[in-house]
């Protein structure tokens, strides 16, 4: 059985959240908590590092659904799609990085890297953001 959801962050101008364990109906609020409460303080860009992540389901993705509204200006998508109607928006807000290849394979097929940019590391995640 995996672990009950542990997070650890990485702060400066992107927050990193470090999740190790299952993202799931008991573990989604700790995640959501965590990065609102990081976002009041003035977080503006959040990446998740999903390296130690063994199972996600329709919860936690709800969860990186609610993460994803959260952190992505709506106003940036409206003009995206003003300007670039049917292109693909992705946010450069939030972000996902190190996920196991059965997390891809979730997070693919269920249309969460149509919006939502992931990366192979950190370093590349972290380069995207303009560090």
């Amino acid at each position: 059985m995996s672990e009950p959801l542990t997070i650890t962050k990485t702060e400066g101008r992107v927050l990193i959240l470090h999740l190790t364990g299952r993202l799931d109906t008991q573990t989604k609020d700790k995640l959501l908590d965590t990065a609102r409460l990081e976002q009041a303080a003035g977080t503006r860009f959040l990446l998740l590092d999903m390296q130690g992540v063994e199972m996600i389901t329709s919860a936690g993705l709800a969860a990186l659904h609610i993460l994803y509204k959260l952190f992505t200006p709506q106003a940036d998508v409206d003009a995206w799609e003003k300007q670039k109607h049917g292109d693909v928006y992705k946010s450069a807000y939030f972000k996902l990085a190190n996920a196991a290849s059965n997390i891809y394979y979730i997070l693919n097929i269920t249309g969460f890297l149509h919006n939502i940019p992931i990366y192979p590391n950190l370093d590349e995640a972290r380069k995207s953001f303009g560090q």
